[in-house]
């Protein structure tokens, strides 16, 4: 029978515990000497063993299965023996030591005081976290906080069998590891790979594991292009304190000398993140070249927030040159939002900025200021429903005086709208609104357009529908519901500039609308009826379809929607939409709009697969030759992504894209990953096919490898290798 005791001395310590927490005894304040014993009663040494004995000259003897508890420490041996005079413990393996905060202890045998804080142990391994392994000769341990390894092997690699050798490890001399301060110290350091020497460094400081934020370098990658060659970074991360960090990488090749900075700060209230670069390259011979990338969301008082965001570069090619960014039309913003369940504001300010080299920066809305509040009201009484209130004030400038060329508007907008909906007995759904907006402009360098111009819109709409449901014998269940609309909307449009409404949608989104364009600067005229029927189909066997088809009918036709809008004839085009989604992970959507002809104006569609062992998607887009809005040719492009786990421990991924219209692929990229409990490499490869006067065509390789088990690498536990008999 396994036997329990604690060191006779903590006897009145714990005869003190029970009368304060005796049953019965009634709830009072603690005192003062009453909070020190139950302080020191954390401290009780418990002991847990097979045979304990208190021998004449007061050594404790603990033998067989030996458990021992003390201020949150954990051990286990075969056989302690406490001597009390000298207030030392004699320790025989297998020993084990979890400190219950992620160090963990083994070693053959040990020599230590009864707070196991100063000793030497023996055929000992220290690990760090469940990752990071120290074998050493033997530990010393000094003041509770530092722990000395002598001739070491520093590894967070599975090691199976005898004669095994890790994928990687560091050899060294001598080993500290500072508990207090969790930074490792290594002196005579030898980095092998499957116990090959390939580097020494006389001294070596690593973080461990369980340090999140640690100065110092971070793992180097390798990058080579075709323009800029094959470079290094070197990353290098400084804390600045407990709430800022600073990230410096140096990148270094033949052809650049660039330093990458990467600046992050959380506060109480919000947090920013700034990356940037500095660049002297061979590519450009007029000066420096550059880059500034920064956001920031800040909660302000009264439940409003504050976003902004910064894009600037010295040049059009830059981002590109050195993959920091795809984007070829850069846009700063700030703005301040609040949206609450009946009311919501927005107040933004956006500058833009085009790469692209067929738009010239002084002609293009550069500048915008947009203004947004709604308010909804829910009424009571006879009238019933609800009424929602809006108003806007939006200006678009651009820096160019050009007559025409460098128009500016500005726009303010009032609307209100009423609306509310009815189920009959039968089934019908009836829905009704009405509302009036008032829209004012003013022009500026514009000869075509009025100085200033006022627009006032009435409107009102009868919405029908009949949803019809049923459930099938297998019991999956189904809806069919035909749709019907009655729209008017009077007035006229004003003599202005269409600027902001160039690009129209037919969409499942705006089919009810009254006025499908995307700005006031232009609405929808007279009458017109919509048509609809939407079916849906829900399987308990894990999948679910549906499919919507919608056309509008109007008086007029409106000579400011495009061809390719399907919208530019009285009768629009036919709106098909369909989609399926199945647990197992597979979603397919598709979109066209179709003329009575059969001809396709638009058509997009995207399809994904998304399990443990695999990541696809794929899209595709068809867009027809449309001069108002800007295409000449036919738009045509497919792009496929995705990565698939060969194994537990690789995974290969791709991407492409490849325009049908003109017969080229844009851009191919595949890469290559192998992650276990110690490394984790990265391969890629990425061919970039530019059709650009200011970008050439380039194809460029990224090599990252990470150890595992530091800071700095993270933690890869969930890839663990195991060992087999």
């Amino acid at each position: 029978m396994r036997q329990v005791t604690w060191a006779y001395w903590a006897a009145p310590v714990l005869l003190a515990a029970s009368l304060v927490l005796a049953p019965g005894a009634p709830l009072r304040a603690q005192t003062a000497d009453e909070a020190a014993v139950s302080e020191e009663q954390s401290k009780i040494a418990f002991l847990v063993a097979d045979n304990v004995v208190v021998t004449d000259d007061g050594r404790l003897i603990a033998d067989g299965n030996v458990e021992a508890l003390y201020d949150g420490t954990r051990l286990w041996a075969e056989r302690i023996v406490y001597d009390q005079e000298n207030d030392t413990l004699e320790i025989e393996g297998p020993i084990r030591i979890d400190d219950g905060n992620g160090i963990v202890v083994l070693a053959d045998g040990a020599s230590l005081d009864s707070g196991l804080e100063n000793g030497l142990l023996t055929g000992a391994r220290l690990v760090l976290d469940q990752q990071l392994q120290l074998a050493a000769v033997q530990i010393a341990r000094a003041e509770g906080r530092y722990s000395q390894l002598s001739k070491t092997t520093v590894t967070s690699c599975q090691v199976c069998g005898k004669n095994a050798v890790p994928l990687w490890s560091i050899r060294a001399r001598r080993a500290i590891h500072d508990q207090e301060e969790r930074q490792l110290y290594l002196d005579g350091a030898q980095f092998r790979v499957l116990d090959i020497p390939v580097m020494y460094i006389p001294r070596l400081r690593l973080p461990d594991p369980t340090l999140e934020r640690a100065r110092g370098f971070l793992f180097p990658s390798m990058r080579s292009t075709t323009e800029l060659g094959t470079g290094v970074k070197v990353p290098y991360f400084l804390p600045l304190g407990d709430h800022a960090d600073l990230t410096i990488t140096p990148y270094i090749s033949e052809e650049t000398r660039t330093v990458e900075l990467r600046f992050r700060r959380a506060f109480h209230n919000g947090d920013i993140e700034f990356n940037g670069a500095v660049t002297s390259d061979t590519l450009r011979s007029d000066g420096l070249r550059g880059y500034l990338l920064g956001e920031g969301e800040f909660d302000l008082p009264r439940d409003y927030v504050l976003k902004f965001d910064i894009e600037l570069t010295s040049d059009e090619a830059y981002l590109s040159e050195y993959d920091y960014s795809s984007k070829d039309r850069l846009d700063s913003a700030i703005s301040v939002t609040r949206a609450k369940r009946h009311e919501y504001f927005d107040a933004s300010l956006i500058n833009y900025n085009s790469l692209r080299d067929n738009e010239q920066n002084a002609r293009q809305p550069t500048i915008i200021p947009d203004i947004s509040y709604e308010r909804r009201y829910q009424l009571d009484g006879s009238v019933g429903g609800e009424l929602r209130m809006a108003l806007n004030a939006h200006s678009h400038l651009r820096y160019s005086d050009e007559d025409i060329l460098g128009r500016d508007v500005t726009r303010a907008t009032a609307e209100v709208t009423w609306l509310d909906r009815w189920t009959t007995t039968g089934g019908l759904q009836l829905g009704a609104r009405a509302g009036l907006a008032v829209d004012q402009f003013w022009i500026e360098d514009d000869s075509s357009s009025d100085p200033s111009a006022t627009s006032i819109t009435p409107s009102a709409a009868l919405e029908l529908r009949y949803p019809l449901l049923r459930s099938t014998s297998w019991g999956a269940r189904q809806l069919l519901e035909p749709i019907a609309q009655i729209g008017w909307s009077g007035g006229s449009n004003p003599s202005v500039a269409n600027d902001e409404s160039l690009r129209q949608e037919l969409d499942e989104g705006n089919l009810l609308d009254l006025s499908r364009f995307p700005a006031p600067d232009r609405r929808e005229r007279g009458a017109s009826v919509v048509t609809g029927l939407r079916f849906l189909h829900d399987d308990p066997r894990g999948w679910e379809a549906g499919l919507a088809v919608g056309r509008v009918f109007r008086e007029i036709a409106h000579p400011d929607f495009t061809k390719s809008s399907g919208l530019n004839e009285a009768m629009s085009d036919w709106l098909l939409s369909a989609h399926f989604r199945h647990e197992d992970g597979l979603y397919l959507m598709g979109r066209t709009i179709v003329d009575d002809r059969g001809e396709v104006s638009k058509s997009e569609a995207r399809g994904s697969w998304n399990n443990d062992l695999l990541d696809l998607g794929a899209s595709f887009l068809i867009l027809p030759s449309d001069e108002d809005e800007g295409r000449s040719e036919r738009a045509a492009e497919w792009s496929f992504d995705g990565a698939y786990r060969l194994s537990r421990h690789w995974t290969a991924s791709g991407d492409l894209r490849y325009d049908m219209a003109d017969g080229r692929a844009v851009k191919a990229g595949l890469g290559m990953a192998y992650r276990n409990e110690c490394i984790e490499a990265n391969f890629s490869a990425t061919r970039r096919f530019a059709n650009s006067s200011n970008l050439d065509p380039s194809t460029s390789f990224g090599l990252t490898v990470t150890l595992k088990g530091f800071s700095t690498g993270g933690d890869a536990g969930g890839y663990s290798r195991t060992c087999t008999q």
